[in-house]
């Protein structure tokens, strides 16, 4: 078995910054401490930098030319290549509002990638975004496509993805949508976003079984101070709330803003990405839709309805230091321990632990990503391009 320590940096761990070292065995960590034993072990100095859990993204259509909803075993890992660069480890497969057919063939292949992986970033689950969710918040949801609650049409999807559903938006005042969370409470996690819900109707669905929040603040009802609506329900109840921080989905006083109501330990930063994600401007596609990317900014051809990001987590986690002024203790649960809490992967990742997957990021002072490690092994470097 390959033993490798990692020493002479800074390791994120339990929550803070320690000057210590990390001796992985195989696929996992095995101790940490100071002065470990090095027999049999590779020793890889950190010359100073960050030693950090890998990021998780559990919110993203795709990026570097693939889209979640039309990808095959090739796209998988060409995308799971493209995360590693981006300092991930672990992603969930957002698979857009589309027909059962095509939500099916999405379903097989990310199955297909979760029980088949290869060496770098993880796809921890599928994530459904819809297609039980509101008209008139749709983004870029196609119309024709969305439905009423339907527990029979979840399990078939759970089904055919073996259980690797893992994480569902839904909108609570769609008819039939809170009945359908009642029976199918604990068999994935449950999110709301792309909502037009009044407050008694969000509180209803967060007892019933709601923990998070889709891309806070976007694409669903606001706080007003007589309607409190599905913002007011989700910054006073203790669900956690996904944050889009690219500058552009939520201005830096929000991001802010949010982070004070919530508290940063109920924050998840995700990327909401789509193909165009680590590309140029262009034409692209997301789901069935024409995308055009502008300045970085991807809307819906003809429109300005924007259809997800191009933002990636290693930009993220530079932006939320620079929106917040605050250091790598602060910022890096929110794209590691937070989502790992959220999607019931504590145990496993977003902290470094022993006995937690050896997935790390390497990051410089100035939260740039350096290198990747995934299970062990070495997925990216940036010196190496």
């Amino acid at each position: 078995m390959r033993r490798t320590i990692f020493t002479g940096g800074r390791v994120f761990t339990g929550g803070g910054l320690r000057e210590t070292e990390v001796l992985v065995a195989g696929e996992r960590i095995a101790a940490i401490g100071e002065g470990l034993d090095r027999s049999g072990c590779e020793v890889l100095d950190l010359r100073g930098n960050i030693l950090s859990p890998g990021f998780i993204d559990i919110h993203t259509h795709g990026g570097d030319g693939v889209d979640i909803n039309a990808a095959g075993r090739g796209d998988y890992l060409k995308l799971s290549r493209f995360f590693a660069s981006q300092g991930v480890t672990g992603f969930h497969a957002s698979i857009l509002t589309d027909t059962e057919e095509a939500t099916n063939r999405a379903i097989d292949a990310a199955v297909d990638f979760i029980e088949n992986p290869e060496p770098g970033a993880k796809c921890l689950g599928i994530h459904l975004e819809g297609p039980f969710l509101c008209e008139k918040y749709k983004g870029a949801m196609p119309p024709e496509l969305l439905r009423e609650g339907d527990a029979g049409l979840f399990r078939r999807y759970q089904q055919r993805a073996k259980g690797h559903v893992r994480y569902m938006t839904v909108a609570p005042e769609v008819p039939g949508v809170l009945d359908m969370l009642g029976e199918i409470r604990g068999e994935c996690v449950l999110a709301m976003g792309h909502s037009d819900a009044d407050y008694e109707t969000a509180i209803a669905a967060i007892d019933a079984g709601v923990e998070s929040c889709t891309h806070t603040f976007n694409v669903m009802s606001l706080f007003h101070q007589h309607r409190p609506a599905v913002m007011g329900a989700v910054l006073e109840r203790d669900v956690y709330c996904e944050a889009i921080c690219d500058g552009r989905h939520l201005h830096p006083g929000t991001v802010r803003m949010l982070l004070k109501c919530k508290g940063w330990d109920r924050v998840c930063a995700i990327t909401d990405s789509m193909q165009a994600a680590g590309l140029p401007d262009g034409q692209y596609k997301l789901g069935i839709n024409d995308v055009t990317v502008t300045d970085g900014d991807a809307k819906i051809t003809g429109t300005d309805i924007r259809a997800g990001s191009t933002l990636t987590l290693a930009q993220a986690v530079r932006k939320i230091s620079a929106f917040t002024g605050a250091g790598a203790e602060k910022v890096l649960p929110l794209l590691t321990a937070n989502p790992a809490k959220l999607i019931g992967e504590f145990h496993r990742r977003g902290d470094i632990a022993v006995g937690k997957d050896a997935d790390f990021v390497v990051l410089s002072s100035d939260l740039d990503v350096l290198a990747t490690c995934s299970a062990g092994k070495f997925v990216y470097a940036a010196d190496s391009e």
